[in-house]
């Protein structure tokens, strides 16, 4: 395929690829209304919106995702919707903030292929973890309906070499329809229609003090890395000189702009993800189509099934979120088979491990000390370089 050119794509590839990353985004939005009181309507709106703008400004199926050690962290604290959301409105004040300024472009220069191949091999292990966890130990929100580990594994297992096999069929949007009909049977059919009721959260210096030194900071490297440069690498690789527009600047404006809103209703803070970005083109979304499609379904049920939500989403099968979200994390790692060279290799798997076994932020720290380090030494020793061209960083093609 030429990926200069927009491909013909079946609208049934499309939709396919639309619902491929659900199985990030529903078991943290169950959660996070079920265990910490927030609206289903405004836990699904700011993601439903964010769609809507990735299938205008990038026009490919840049991916919307629930922002992840927040959102962990949250539902392991118990946090409430006034923490969530100052949380979410010093994150997108400080991305919009970057996007605006250009910074992030500038320092994105500095990770060149090797570092966010490791972001990429972190994210993958992450959704592998993730996956395995949603059918070995279900969460407390899914328990009602959640089928045994000596089931739910298998059937997981399952989905996930059906995933595999059929993945250039519209397999993820057979696998969300069954779900769905699983779903309704379970509760007993369509739930009260009519959103939930939406709430301004209510903000002091205290509550923002405590959302960021609980949420903010665990997330920042993570956003950083995952939503802002690893996406432009794997969009790139997919798409080529299509995924032009996709850039760490406008991500970080995207998503820091959701995040305001998402702040203001007391919603769910989202970001963008390498990973459902793979997740939503290995099932067969290509164009802007996925994204508006799913943008404009999660708002429909936002708004006309969110007083109903909570109950009918803990119903969903969760050996199918997990096969989903186990089948891209396999294809994510995947990313990494374009390594070249050892030293390559090394600092992607070094930062992957560091990242899934410990922190991130430590994993990026150690790359970048081993990709650079030797290439500054060699800089200070050649008599051909000044002191202004020791600092400066290479476009990413010069460090591949």
């Amino acid at each position: 395929m030429n990926k200069g050119a927009a491909p013909v794509a079946s609208l049934h590839s499309e939709l396919s690829g639309a619902v491929a990353d659900l199985g990030v985004l529903v078991p943290i939005a169950v959660a996070l209304i079920v265990k910490n009181g927030l609206s289903p309507t405004a836990v699904l709106l700011p993601a439903g919106l964010l769609y809507v703008a990735v299938a205008v400004v990038y026009r490919l199926p840049v991916a919307v995702q629930p922002l992840k050690a927040l959102g962990a962290i949250a539902i392991a604290k118990g946090l409430g919707a006034d923490e969530i959301a100052a949380a979410a409105l010093i994150m997108g004040t400080t991305f919009v903030a970057l996007g605006a300024s250009g910074l992030i472009d500038h320092v994105g220069r500095a990770f060149p292929r090797a570092l966010i191949r490791g972001v990429q091999l972190t994210v993958g292990l992450l959704f592998l973890n993730v996956a395995w966890g949603l059918v070995a130990h279900p969460p407390s929100s899914f328990s009602e309906h959640a089928l045994a580990p000596e089931w739910a594994i298998p059937l997981g297992a399952a989905v996930v070499a059906l995933a595999v096999v059929l993945r250039r069929r519209p397999i993820a949007l057979a696998l969300v329809a069954f779900g769905v009909a699983v779903m309704l049977v379970e509760t007993g059919g369509l739930p009260s229609l009519g959103p939930s009721p939406l709430e301004l959260p209510s903000l002091s210096a205290a509550t923002f003090g405590a959302a960021l030194t609980a949420l903010v900071v665990p997330q920042l490297p993570l956003t950083f890395a995952n939503s802002c440069l690893a996406p432009v690498d794997a969009a790139r690789t997919y798409f080529g000189e299509r995924a032009r527009r996709v850039t760490p600047g406008r991500l970080a404006t995207t998503l820091g702009s959701a995040n305001v809103l998402s702040g203001a209703i007391a919603g769910m803070p989202v970001c963008h993800g390498a990973g459902g970005l793979t997740a939503h083109y290995a099932f067969g979304a290509r164009t802007g189509r996925a994204p508006l499609a799913i943008g404009s379904a999660l708002i429909a049920v936002a708004v006309l099934a969110g007083s109903g939500l909570a109950a009918l989403l803990a119903a969903f099968p969760l050996p199918i979120l997990a096969g989903l979200l186990a089948t891209a994390g396999l294809l994510h790692i995947g990313l990494l088979r374009d390594l070249r060279g050892a030293r390559e290799w090394l600092v992607a798997v070094l930062v992957g491990a560091i990242g899934f076994g410990l922190n991130l932020a430590v994993g990026l720290a150690v790359g970048l000390v081993l990709w650079w380090t030797p290439v500054l030494v060699s800089r200070v020793r050649s008599s051909r370089w000044s002191s202004r061209s020791i600092l400066r960083f290479p476009k990413q093609s010069d460090t591949r």
